[in-house]
């Protein structure tokens, strides 16, 4: 058999959608854009800006960690700002807020200040590289054909959650307190920046 002979070669396989509503934990990683408004806190180049429509969106790829459908790539946008009104940027905050809630262990229903804090960031790049629990739905792309999209992050609200987070906790994941502060004496030093 020469290799430039590919008649015996296997067919391809291409991959067939992840199940909606399949839930995963998944990493965010945001190709940068380019797109600044200090305005709005968009800093650092994070966001895009569509030359079309003028809206601003983050432009993730999410990677599964685990499970059946570990490496599989899925990618979707989300949106800070619509020329069309409020509707997608309010989602887009919302999402974030789920995807804090869900990386860093917080109840959706926990209003203390160790849990606001939570869930603010320096900036977007904060977003870059967060581990969170997911839910991956299916969407029609601009051909017809189905893909696979996220836009519901899974937090300690959710009984599943635990199980797709495995042993990560809360502090566990969320960012650590700069290394360049001094450690202040008692319990609370050992506690990362946003749980103090």
């Amino acid at each position: 058999m020469s290799w430039n002979d590919f008649n015996s070669a296997d067919d391809q396989s291409g991959f067939d959608v992840i199940p909606k509503g399949t839930l995963a934990k998944v990493r965010m990683t945001i190709k940068p854009g380019g797109h600044d408004d200090a305005s709005q806190g968009w800093t650092g180049g994070w966001a895009t800006r569509s030359n079309t429509t003028s809206a601003v969106y983050l432009n993730c790829e999410f990677v599964v960690l685990e499970g059946k459908y570990a490496r599989r790539k899925i990618w979707s946008l989300i949106g800070l700002y619509s020329a069309k009104g409020p509707d997608w940027a309010n989602i887009g905050r919302a999402f974030i807020k789920g995807i804090l809630n869900s990386s860093r262990g917080v109840s959706n229903k926990d209003n203390t200040p160790a849990a606001q804090n939570a869930r603010r960031i320096n900036g977007l790049g904060d977003l870059d590289g967060v581990e969170f629990a997911a839910r991956i739905d299916i969407e029609k792309d601009q051909n017809g054909d189905d893909k696979n999209v996220i836009k519901l992050a899974i937090t300690p609200d959710n009984k599943e959650y635990a199980s797709i987070m495995g042993a990560v906790s809360g502090a566990a994941s969320a960012p650590q307190p700069n290394s360049d502060q001094p450690a202040s004496a008692g319990s609370r030093s050992n506690l990362p920046s946003w749980a103090q």
